[in-house]
């Protein structure tokens, strides 16, 4: 807790998108219209009709796990738009990482200062490790493998937009084959 006394408190408002997930993450964020969930490290947007209902409350622990804006986007039949993105950078095979049948998965703790009605408050999160894998594996992470694993499949729709290539992929699809690719390279659960 200590580490946090000079940290900026998160505002799900007024916190800016994390520069690692782009400019156009910011962008859709800060769009009239936008509905955000209040999560400091799963913070999703959303746009439409089903905006409020894929978003809000997500579970406070496990935040990508059973209940979470990814478990509700897979249900209502979403699609993935990628354009010219980095192969591990594919947030919704994080949702794979809670279904997949994985022994001793890495967990967390962690503590973020977040904006509260009296002022800063320390809250507590436990959730899978999400930034540096359930498990170790050698070599390229293994999102990017996944990734590549699936769109050699055929199964994304994919074209060019400007000059960016663009791949299109139906979110249950991709979460069952990475459901299934974990199982089997990353260790079965016992």
């Amino acid at each position: 807790v200590a580490l946090l006394a000079h940290a900026v408190p998160f505002d799900a408002l007024r916190t800016p998108a994390d520069p690692e997930v782009g400019t156009l993450a910011e962008v859709f964020r800060c769009h009239p219209g936008t509905v955000v969930n209040d999560h400091p490290e799963g913070r999703f947007g959303a746009r439409g009709r089903l905006a409020a209902d894929l978003v809000s409350n997500p579970p406070r622990d496990d935040y990508y796990g059973p209940r979470s804006p990814l478990e509700r986007f897979v249900d209502v039949g979403g699609r993935v738009l990628r354009l010219g993105a980095d192969p591990d950078t594919v947030t919704l095979l994080h949702h794979a990482e809670y279904l997949a049948a994985v022994a001793n998965k890495r967990r967390v703790r962690r503590h973020r200062l977040i904006a509260g009605p009296e002022g800063p408050e320390v809250e507590v999160i436990d959730c899978l490790d999400d930034e540096h894998g359930i498990v170790d594996h050698p070599g390229e992470d293994y999102f990017a493998t996944i990734l590549r694993a699936y769109l050699a499949t055929g199964r994304a729709d994919t074209g060019m937009v400007g000059a960016a290539t663009g791949e299109l992929i139906d979110a249950r699809d991709l979460v069952e084959f990475a459901v299934d690719w974990m199982g089997e390279h990353l260790g079965h659960a016992p």
